[in-house]
């Protein structure tokens, strides 16, 4: 290093540490102006979601839907999709964001004009604000940086602003569905890839530089002409008079015929013509829905399914247009800490987790790195208003420890999509009979057990002693971190239009169940009975599809037992452990059997079941050995 450089340097430093100490106020007075007017905008404006938004939070690491730039300085993105937002959006909140890049308020309820503050914001680029109710005119100051404008399915009247045509970054226009008026704009100046202003009342003549886009970009539009639509009608001048000549009347001639038997020929092709092309467009309708049966078959079936997304084939880059109307938005519950919409569960990478009565479960894994389990229900006979009530009882009866939480729901007359948490400890079903490195110790057995009674109880004991699982089973049977037993698949169960048991199933159901298709209180402390037989001899009571033969585990237990108490009923991994008496193991055996009593009546509660257990584990752990011995 040269004395020159030597001496530069130790002044530079002054002046660069000089420049940090005046810039950092400047850092914290703009974030806190940020988070002043997103608190006020959250404050303005009712939500279904409670957000977990407070000042003792740093606004740019915990507060959901919000990213601010590399400095912390500002905020770039606030994303709050489908998160109930109800009425208008006040002015001078959002306007606020001087550094907001991104905006993504789809699929709420807000209403009322849009603040012309938003558009206006000097970094804005991408806009999504489709799917509400925002009325009145379009603001026209737009921000010259503009590349996605979405305001589609919303009440927007008057003309589509002028200047939008200056916007020279601008690549996507969605205003479908809305209720605008007047000519379009001559947008040749845009860089435009995708556009649809179908379902308004336009009018006039399509501009050139846009009849490059399909006919559905501006379909809707009745008083609309030009191509990609049909040819404006031109106006001529009315003809002069012509002088008048006397009528000449042609003999009748044989031409005549001949023009009679044109006639005839031409309507006759003409019906041919329109036969076949009424078999063409039939053989198209059924060629695609074999592709679709095809196409939901490849979903449905297992590991090839891996990678796919939620709806079995990859997503348009945006989440509106055309069909965008047809779709209801993710409904979720308070407690809630995720933060996305159903377009992005569509597009989410998806992996078959299993099959089940009630429909198909996938783990899907979003763009953001989130995983969620999601349900896809089958053969549901509830209508909305059923279905949404039944919803909200999943979601407030599920509030418990050992019941696996419903996170949100999606409905609509074709899908009907359900989402928890993603449970990463695996199902009760795979440790005891997958390909178990360590098997589960008498101790995690039973722990994971009572917590699963537990969970039972729970739901019985809720809403006056009226509620019933209706599918307990090892597969639905979860562990959290701490190895406790979660259950899923709660409420689902009398929403099945036909509870029609596979015979590899009826493992689990209690005998009336297999008559009368109606389960009960009884019926759950049956299959939990079941479930605790599968725990302690390691035997699952539900067969490959490959065997015919039913293998009823109690009544296999019961022939083994009926003489003596004997060794050969137990999994021979719990024989393996000498720490393990086996009076505890009889004692469980017990509970076991007396919950899969043929007769519904003498089966005990399922609090008297935990109970039970209770005693029995307390007395495990008085005779566990200790760390001195």
């Amino acid at each position: 290093m040269t004395k020159r450089q030597q001496t530069v340097l130790p002044r530079a430093l002054p002046i660069f540490l000089h420049l940090v100490i005046l810039l950092l106020p400047q850092i914290k007075a703009d974030i806190s102006s940020n988070q002043q007017a997103i608190l006020v905008f959250n404050n303005s404006i009712p939500h279904k979601r409670r957000l977990n938004w407070s000042t003792s939070s740093p606004i740019c690491s915990s507060w959901v839907g919000v990213t601010c730039d590399s400095r912390g300085s500002r905020v770039t993105s606030l994303r709050l999709p489908g998160i109930g937002l109800i009425g208008p959006v006040p002015p001078n909140t959002i306007g606020k964001l001087d550094g907001l890049v991104n905006l993504s308020l789809r699929s709420n309820r807000l209403s009322g004009a849009l603040p012309s503050d938003i558009l206006s914001l000097p970094s804005l680029t991408n806009v999504y604000l489709q799917n509400n109710n925002f009325s009145g005119l379009i603001p026209s100051n737009f921000s010259s940086n503009l590349s996605i404008i979405d305001l589609a399915f919303n009440s927007f009247t008057g003309e589509i602003p002028h200047t939008v045509q200056n916007l020279t970054h601008l690549t996507v226009l969605y205003l479908q569905n809305n209720s605008l008026t007047g000519p379009i704009p001559d947008l040749d100046g845009t860089q435009l890839k995708y556009l649809n202003l179908s379902y308004n009342s336009l009018n006039g003549s399509i501009p050139p530089s846009l009849r490059r886009f399909p006919p559905s970009s501006f379909e809707g539009n009745t008083l609309l002409c030009g191509a990609p639509l049909r040819e404006c009608a031109s106006v001529s001048p009315s003809p002069s008079p012509s002088p008048e000549f006397p009528s000449v009347h042609p003999k009748p001639s044989s031409k005549r015929k001949l023009s009679l038997g044109i006639i005839i020929a031409i309507a006759a092709g003409g019906f041919a013509l329109l036969c076949l092309l009424l078999v063409i467009i039939v053989l198209c309708c059924l060629k695609r829905k074999k592709k679709k049966k095809k196409k939901k078959k490849d979903l449905d079936d297992g590991p090839s399914a891996k990678g796919k997304s939620i709806r079995g084939e990859k997503s348009e880059e945006f989440g509106s247009g055309v069909q965008s109307g047809k779709k209801s938005q993710l409904v979720y519950f308070e407690g809630c800490s995720h933060n996305f919409d159903l377009e992005d569960l569509l597009k989410a990478s998806a992996e078959v987790l299993g099959k089940g009565t009630c429909g198909t479960t996938y783990k899907a894994i979003l763009e953001d790195g989130t995983t969620v389990v999601v349900k896809r229900l089958k053969e549901i006979i509830a209508e909305k208003k059923e279905f949404e009530q039944q919803m909200e009882t999943i979601q407030r009866v599920g509030n418990h420890p050992n019941v696996i939480p419903l996170r949100a729901y999606y409905y609509s007359k074709d899908e009907k999509l359900l989402i928890y948490d993603f449970i990463a400890g695996g199902s009760f079903s795979s440790l005891l009979h997958g390909s178990r490195g360590t098997p589960l110790d008498w101790g995690s057995r039973v722990k994971i057990c009572l917590g699963v009674a537990k969970g039972v109880a729970h739901i019985h004991s809720s809403g006056g002693g009226k509620f019933i699982h209706g599918n307990i089973k090892s597969s639905n049977i979860l562990l959290s971190q701490d190895q406790q037993g979660c259950i899923s698949e709660f409420g689902l169960s009398p929403m099945i239009r036909c509870l029609v048991v596979p015979p590899r199933h009826a493992g689990y159901r209690a005998p009336e169940v297999m008559k009368s298709l109606k389960p009960s209180q009884k019926s759950d402390v049956y299959s939990f009975g079941v479930l605790l037989l599968e725990m302690l001899t390691g035997k699952s009571p539900v067969q490959s599809p490959r065997r015919e033969d039913v293998f009823d585990l109690p009544r296999w237990v019961q022939s083994v037992v009926r003489e003596e108490w004997t060794a050969e009923v137990f999994d021979e991994e719990l024989l393996k452990d000498r720490n393990i008496e086996e009076e505890e193991l009889v004692e469980m055996l017990k509970i076991a059997l007396a919950c899969v009593s043929r007769m519904a009546d003498s089966r005990p509660t399922m609090e008297e079941v935990v109970r039970l257990i209770e005693d029995i584990r307390l007395h495990n752990s008085e005779n566990l050995p200790s760390s001195s011995s």
